[in-house]
């Protein structure tokens, strides 16, 4: 069935996540029906107008979208879309989000806020939404990461519940919509040939990779401020490494997973930096563009592979279980196994 009428509000609408999966996807969700009643109005720092954003919309969906749009289904969607400048602050924001509803047919409208911005900026956002009287009727979702440490995390979720509610809030991890990421589950438990082998007696070690093929020239600024390790270890891979390692859980809903996800993370150890293999990504001069990718090295503390191993001193030690308890933990390394085993080739980089 499809949804109740929404209006969507994208923060950082010109931002990479937004051309490569958010604007591809929410046309995708128009035309399948399950989004017909939608109005889409975007913001970023970026200057645009209604038109240069729905110019810059339909490059997105053309260059990313996995399938072919049509023009005639462009035109209907693109009369969707909407602009509203960041500068024009909250009274501006809250004007175009009326229009937008009144070409809609108007009446009590749905709105989901989603933040695709950096931690830094994710507060200004929602301080902006009290602001322009957005907040009733609303979720707001929280992109990746969730502050930048531990402090400020906890910060950020205390000044977040001022203003909206916790069954408001959806924090997302886009990672995990990803087909691969999605069937570990099934794969693990469902599967009558894996479920019985996959325990510390049969597995010496889990190695998780992520090959990077997207450049710096559009994410250094984000790169810079926020880093490679807060961008993928300590969310993607981190979801996946608990898919991985979490026993079974009592039901397949959500606070059930999270349970069992969250006594893979309270039995995880220091990752220590002698663990941690660092890159030097060096930006040829010929592809450094903008302000912020300077004339130098652009440094990266980037883990090669980004490998995380489970068991020994990577991850899980061997004499704590998941659930903190003591003993061994079904996916403990095989005592005189290798705590983690890094490339030969890392060496010699």
């Amino acid at each position: 069935m499809p949804t109740p009428p929404v209006t969507v509000v994208l923060f950082g609408a010109t931002g990479d996540l937004s051309k490569r999966k958010l604007l591809p996807g929410l046309l995708h969700l128009y035309l399948t029906g399950l989004l017909r009643d939608i109005q889409v109005v975007g913001t970023s720092l970026d200057q645009h107008d209604r038109e240069s954003f729905v110019e810059f919309a339909r490059a997105a969906v053309d260059e990313f979208a996995a399938y072919e749009v049509k023009e005639e289904d462009w035109a209907e969607f693109e009369k969707l879309l909407w602009w509203s400048p960041w500068d024009a602050g909250p009274g501006g924001l809250r004007n175009v989000v009326k229009k937008a509803d009144e070409q809609a047919g108007g009446g009590h409208r749905d709105r989901l806020h989603y933040l695709s911005v950096p931690p830094k900026a994710a507060l200004d956002v929602v301080t902006i939404l009290k602001d322009a009287d957005l907040v009733a009727r609303s979720r707001i979702v929280m992109e990746k990461p969730f502050g930048t440490d531990l402090a400020s995390s906890v910060a950020l979720n205390k000044e977040l519940h001022r203003v909206f509610k916790e069954d408001q809030i959806f924090r997302i991890d886009h990672f995990l919509g990803k087909e691969a990421a999605q069937n570990i589950l099934a794969f693990r438990f469902a599967n009558g040939l894996f479920e019985p082998i996959w325990h510390r007696n049969h597995i010496d070690h889990v190695q998780i990779d992520v090959p990077e093929s997207l450049g710096l020239e559009q994410r250094a600024s984000f790169y810079e401020a926020t880093g490679a390790y807060r961008d993928m270890v300590v969310t993607h891979l981190f979801q996946v490494l608990a898919f991985t390692a979490m026993e079974p859980p009592t039901a397949l809903e959500p606070r059930a997973i999270s349970e069992e996800k969250n006594k893979v993370f309270r039995s995880m150890s220091m990752i220590e930096p002698r663990d941690v293999v660092r890159g030097l990504r060096r930006v040829p001069r010929h592809r450094r563009r903008g302000p912020r990718v300077r004339d130098r090295d652009v440094r990266r503390a980037q883990v090669l592979r980004r490998q995380l191993a489970l068991g020994g001193r990577a991850v899980l030690p061997a004499d704590r279980q998941a659930d903190g308890r003591g003993g061994p933990h079904h996916l403990d390394r095989l005592p005189g196994t290798s705590a983690l085993d890094v490339p030969a080739w890392v060496g010699g980089r």
